[in-house]
């Protein structure tokens, strides 16, 4: 693929002045990179090599700019090879290796941009992780859909992925929700309740758990103990929230491979064997937290807790693992998880709401010292959405019913609008969320300008068959500097991909797809006022046959982009 040929060329070149003398051969070239210039009157590719070796090297960066471009310049591949300001070089490719990438995406087709850099690497990817107490709402929905586009694209670079789902059943909620539960029970049994007690949920998406169970149990549990039913009751709550979960993330297309139970977790001993593991290495400690600030002396109790020495790894205060009761804390739980995810993955990501921001340096630390520093562990977190419907701020609210859900979401707008919508911002980025505007057919809506431009291509080809016109790459030749400045755009999809999967950024995608529907449909609007730009013309079967080659193959990256995405390449608008 181009950058990774051109890359090449810099390797060799910087290897022929190794062998020269002219470079020494210890070198460190991470930094030398290659990339598009920002304006491109510049030209397709500029490096930085000469500006990042000199000093090592001993030169002035243009003197070394100069042995570089000597180098370059006699290549088949390079068109120009010039040295810019203080030391930068400026490619330009020749037309050949234009037209040859652009056969390499007819020849790979779906795996166009798909690498194996990753390869030998498992990465658990952590998203959603919402708690088991009702259906998703549009709270959960940027995070799902931020976690379910960055799986996919490790997975297109070569990383082994386990998509991971933490289900949040072993707090004080799921008690809530599992006397929510009974009383819907009650209810299914033939009870009349006239309101549901203030701080239960009051959903009607309760009630098909409550009937399931009375039809299961009939009145046992009616007037039974509390404690009797509690445990049956949360299990099934649980249980019948998971599957509406599972049912709403698969309309959004969203996947995962496992599904860890907090109480199980707990049930097996993880969180104790963590504690166990740091303690062993004086990590955890018995101790007292400083009073904390607003507080009165008679309000505060000194109580010894089981501290992580969480300051040693640059937080703010050691943190308590247990509470003063003997349960675990929230970070004591969240230790012993993600020590348990660090045995099967070298690397961990965690999708977060962006108010649990304050957690993240805490959690870092753990991960760093459960590890020995071994697991490479990054937080992404996640703004949320502001939902606006006519103007107005739709309320979400789990306690009061009234929210607005994944599956209101999808029906009425559509799943590929939601998914490319949710990806049209960087992720720590707010974001509104306007039904008029993710549904309605212009170039503000960015979803249906990508997909228009794929569903333009196809219409073209079929009205080329229908005139007995085919795709052919026998006559590309023929096409020019308007036509090669788009291969030149579609060849930086696999550059693309890599910085997003790297950065752990999927927005980069949509971005790239917006740029590259965006020249495509100016392409097209150039044949209004320029009748010889035209994709289809009949009196001109070999310059037609070339174009609709090129327009397949953009068609074809512009497919491959929105895959990642999760999103449907239109065939028709």
């Amino acid at each position: 693929m181009l950058f990774d040929i051109f890359q090449h060329h810099i390797e060799k070149a910087l290897d022929d002045l190794v062998a020269s003398g002219d470079l020494p051969a210890d070198l460190d070239r991470k930094n030398v990179t290659l990339e598009p210039p920002r304006d491109p009157s510049h030209g397709d590719l500029s490096t930085n090599a000469a500006m990042v070796l000199s000093k090592a090297a001993g030169e002035k960066p243009r003197d070394l700019a100069q042995k570089i471009v000597e180098k370059l310049v006699a290549l088949d591949d390079v068109q120009t090879a010039e040295m810019a300001g203080p030391g930068f070089i400026n490619l330009r490719v020749s037309d050949a290796v234009l037209i040859a990438e652009l056969k390499e995406i007819e020849i790979l087709g779906p795996d166009y941009g798909r690498s194996s850099k990753g390869q030998g690497v498992t990465v658990n990817v952590e998203y959603v992780s919402a708690n088991p107490t009702g259906p998703m709402h549009m709270g959960h929905c940027r995070g799902a859909v931020v976690g379910d586009a960055l799986a996919d694209l490790l997975e297109f670079i070569g990383h082994k992925v386990i998509r991971e789902y933490y289900v949040n059943d072993a707090g004080a909620q799921v008690d809530i929700l599992a006397e929510s539960v009974h009383i819907r029970y009650r209810e299914a049994l033939g009870e009349t309740i006239l309101a549901i007690p203030e701080g239960l949920y009051p959903g009607e998406y309760l009630k098909p758990v409550g009937w399931a169970l009375a039809q299961q149990y009939g009145d046992k549990y009616v007037d039974a103990p509390f404690d009797e039913w509690l445990p049956v009751f949360r299990k099934a709550a649980v249980a019948g929230m998971m599957d509406m979960i599972r049912s709403d993330l698969a309309l959004l297309g969203i996947k995962h491979d496992v599904f860890s139970s907090e109480a199980e977790l707990h049930e097996a001993g993880k969180a104790d064997a963590a504690e166990a593991e740091l303690r062993s290495r004086d990590l955890v400690y018995d101790g007292v937290l400083e009073k904390p600030k607003g507080k009165t002396i008679d309000d505060w109790e000194a109580v010894e807790l089981p501290l992580f020495r969480s300051t040693q790894f640059g937080d703010d205060q050691d943190r308590p693992i247990k509470k003063s009761n003997g349960r675990w804390t929230y970070f004591g739980g969240d230790l012993a998880y993600h020590f348990q995810k660090a045995q099967k993955a070298d690397e961990l990501i965690d999708i977060w709401g962006a108010d649990h921001s304050g957690t993240v340096k805490r959690i870092k630390a753990a991960v760093a010292a459960l590890t020995e520093g071994k697991t490479k562990f990054d937080v992404k977190l996640v703004q949320m959405v502001r939902l606006l419907r006519n103007g107005e701020p739709e309320k979400m609210s789990k306690r009061s019913g009234n929210f607005v859900t994944i599956a209101d979401m999808v029906e009425e707008v559509g799943k590929d609008a939601v998914r490319f919508t949710m990806l049209t911002r960087k992720a720590d980025a707010q974001m509104d969320f306007d039904f008029a505007k993710v549904t309605e057919a212009s170039r503000d809506n960015p979803v249906f300008y990508v997909q228009y431009a794929h569903a333009r291509i196809q219409s073209t080809l079929r009205k080329a068959a229908d005139e007995n016109i085919q795709p052919s790459a026998d006559h590309l030749d023929r096409l020019g500097a308007e036509e090669l400045d788009l291969i030149k755009q579609a060849a930086q999809f696999p550059r693309i991909v890599e910085s997003a999967a790297a950065n752990r950024e999927p927005h980069r995608v949509a971005f790239y797809l917006n740029d590259l529907a965006a020249a495509f449909h100016a392409f097209w609007n150039m044949g209004n006022d320029r009748p010889e730009m035209r994709i289809l013309m009949i009196n001109d079967p070999a310059m037609t046959s070339a174009r609709l080659f090129l327009a397949k193959y953009l068609g074809q990256v512009i497919k491959n982009g929105l895959a990642l995405m999760g999103v449907s390449a239109a065939d028709k608008m």
